[in-house]
């Protein structure tokens, strides 16, 4: 077990929202086709200004808050995103910047949907190689500023939003019990932002094929996500010895209702005991997560020694599954 406990969470998403009604004056769709679909009914959309690390300044604040520290006792700052303010600096300097905490590291983790729990992961292994003893861990994106609002197969998924943990030593019984993680690179071509890297400076003729709009092959990122959310749901429960009626909620990533119906089937867990945020929020990748798991805390569906799974699929495509005892 990597021991560590979650002394406090936070969450953001903008007050702006755009519902199914809005988008059916944008494009070819109606509320009918996207909560068929998708399960989505709004999402949060950030505003011109805000950029990610002003969202997890916000949601880190909370979590400190709760957590009853100062920002001083943090030893290292993780964000997982794929839509930072900057190439460089990465969003966790402007994050540290912004809480006003210096001389401690701190990165950013680009594993799309499945950042948070790549943020989870890596620091609770930091925390029990004695490298730290308190780790920031934060999700954040603005998915909405490289969607392509003419693409009508798109422009429904995506909210903006951020959460955050405090992770703490601990000598307590809790932390990471089991978990999966994995990447298939040979897949990234099917869900992709394909301009503003190296492989495709930005342009005149980039600009205008909209390469800065995020693409995806919707169909087979499905196939792909039912498949390996399924898989690593289930090798998690098992690493971590317990069985899925120890599982007292499920928290998936919420991209597709469909898809997080497949996984619950696979796993053997009940829709009862799946915790459902995409109706309100709709994907907002690496936020989701931790904006669900606060929510499900403040909602006291969780109490102290419950054991929680997460799992999530994203770009790269990367994947990944976890147990936790909170």
């Amino acid at each position: 077990m990597i021991r560590f406990e979650i002394i406090g969470t936070g969450g953001y998403v903008p007050k702006k929202i755009l519902t199914n009604a809005d988008l059916e004056k944008m494009v070819d769709t109606s509320d009918e086709w996207i909560t068929t679909r998708t399960g989505i009914k709004e999402r949060h959309i950030a505003r011109e200004d805000e950029a990610t690390s002003d969202m997890v300044i916000k949601a880190a604040e909370e979590a400190i808050n709760e957590a009853k520290i100062d920002r001083e006792e943090i030893d290292i700052v993780i964000v997982a995103t794929v839509t930072p303010d900057t190439a460089f600096p990465s969003a966790s300097c402007w994050v540290q910047k912004g809480l006003g905490i210096k001389n401690i590291p701190v990165f950013d983790i680009s594993a799309a949907c499945t950042g948070f729990l790549y943020g989870l992961i890596i620091g609770g292994s930091l925390i029990q190689a004695g490298t730290a003893r308190t780790v920031l861990v934060a999700g954040s994106e603005t998915l909405t500023k490289i969607t392509d609002w003419k693409d009508r197969g798109t422009c429904v998924l995506f909210g903006d939003g951020a959460g955050a943990a405090i992770l703490r030593k601990t000598e307590r019984d809790a932390g990471l019990l089991g978990y999966t993680w994995h990447a298939d690179g040979s897949l990234g071509h099917l869900l992709s932002l394909p301009a503003g890297g190296s492989r495709l400076p930005a342009s005149e003729t980039t600009v205008k094929e909209g390469l800065h709009f995020l693409k995806m092959q919707g169909n087979e990122v499905f196939k792909y996500a039912v498949r390996y959310m399924g898989e690593s749901a289930v090798n998690a429960i098992k690493k971590a010895g317990i069985t899925s009626e120890d599982i007292k909620l499920f928290i998936p990533h919420q991209a597709n209702i469909r898809i997080i119906q497949s996984t619950c089937e696979r796993a053997g867990i009940p829709m009862e005991k799946t915790y459902i945020t995409i109706d309100r929020y709709g994907n907002m990748s690496a936020a989701t997560i931790p904006v669900s798991f606060r929510d499900a805390l403040r909602e006291k569906l969780i109490k102290r020694d419950d054991i929680v799974l997460f799992s999530a699929f994203g770009a790269g495509f990367t994947w990944a599954s976890l147990v936790l005892k909170y």
